[in-house]
């Protein structure tokens, strides 16, 4: 069950038997990613069998509960999920968004990220359904200094960003009640325990093995505590249109790595950096891609992201401080499962274990 927070929380910290409830039953699609995964188990505890989760047919180690097995670019199949459930909101966190996997084949891409978009929006019409659709940071190129607003005008490097941007405007232009967020890193845990960037990075370490990340690619990172209470809100909103939906504290993925490095106790030696163009062609690397969330915020009357990571101490202040563990509290993988992968100020939500492979 959900723990509740202390009392002396309030605002988006209230207890979540005061959220407002999404119009139900609720669908929520791609579960195997970090947000979608984060976001089932959050709205299943709090409203059970009036929510179901989708994976992908051929994904069968996720199984459980309210999970249902659907391909979100099988139109035939979404309208049948559809008229089987009624469902009266949805959240769309369904995208193919490994990078290498859409440079290599941008059909697959397109096909799920854009004409899976457009299956999703003939099926929910068939309900009425309210709609809120996760998409993503990589938008922009990250030429630029940062902080993009939403009206600054999207530049992809990736197929991924260039099929989630062709999805943003197959959005706005045939579903116009549609609420679309725009988010950056969600740091939660994974279904499987690979599947998020806190996952990769910690895996090489455990492994004693290498991992290089970019100085010059900076992301707005955000707890899925967060956004969880987030996308009840705005589920249960009028809200339309772009949101930025990404924390305050930006960060380089060198700097990430520095954190989940120390914070989790490895071996300094094995974190490695350098600059994008440094990198290979495939896939290419965005820069600056931060986000400015304040329009949100002005629309909530709240500010409902913390920082990823809450603690000022464990945010890197120069390129070799992740090998400083004299002073500070020590690192271990308990203390980055209690502080990176869960926000300290949030109520705990009891996930399944991950499953390893």
């Amino acid at each position: 069950m959900i723990r509740q927070p202390s009392d002396d929380l309030v605002g988006p910290y209230a207890s979540d038997r005061s959220s407002p409830a999404p119009p139900l039953p609720l669908l929520v699609t791609g579960i195997a990613g970090v947000a979608g995964y984060n976001a089932f188990h959050y709205f299943r505890r709090l409203h059970g069998a009036q929510v179901i989760g989708t994976r992908r047919s051929n994904n069968w180690p996720i199984a459980g509960d309210g999970v249902v097995p659907c391909d979100v670019d099988d139109h035939v199949g979404m309208l049948r999920l559809f008229d089987k459930y009624g469902f009266r909101s949805v959240l769309n966190c369904e995208g193919t968004c490994k990078l290498k996997s859409c440079e290599l084949d941008p059909a697959m891409a397109e096909r799920i990220n854009v004409l899976g978009v457009r299956n999703l929006l003939d099926a929910a019409r068939t309900t009425a359904a309210r709609i809120v659709h996760l998409s993503i940071d990589l938008v922009y190129s990250g030429d630029k200094s940062g902080g993009h607003v939403e009206e600054d005008p999207v530049d992809p490097v990736t197929i991924y960003g260039k099929t989630m941007a062709q999805a943003e405007q197959v959005i706005l232009r045939e579903a116009p009640s549609t609420c679309i967020l725009r988010i950056s890193l969600p740091m939660g845990i994974s279904f499987n325990g690979h599947a998020g960037a806190i996952d990769w990075i910690q895996s090489r370490f455990k492994k004693d093995k290498p991992a290089t990340l970019y100085y010059d690619e900076l992301r707005t990172p955000t707890y899925t505590d967060c956004l969880n209470p987030l996308f009840a809100a705005v589920l249960a909103s009028d809200f339309r249109g772009l949101y930025h939906a990404g924390a305050s504290r930006r960060l380089s993925l060198y700097q990430i790595a520095q954190i989940v490095n120390r914070v989790g106790g490895y071996d300094p030696v094995h974190l490695m950096g350098c600059l994008r163009h440094e990198a290979g062609p495939i896939p290419p690397r965005a820069g600056d891609v931060t986000m400015n969330s304040s329009k949100l915020s002005r629309a909530l009357g709240y500010d409902p992201f913390d920082p990823w990571p809450l603690a000022e101490e464990f945010v890197p202040t120069h390129r070799k401080w992740h090998h400083e563990r004299s002073t500070g509290t020590p690192g271990s993988p308990k203390l980055l499962a209690e502080m990176l992968y869960r926000n300290p100020r949030r109520p705990r939500l009891h996930l399944p274990k991950p499953r390893h492979k």
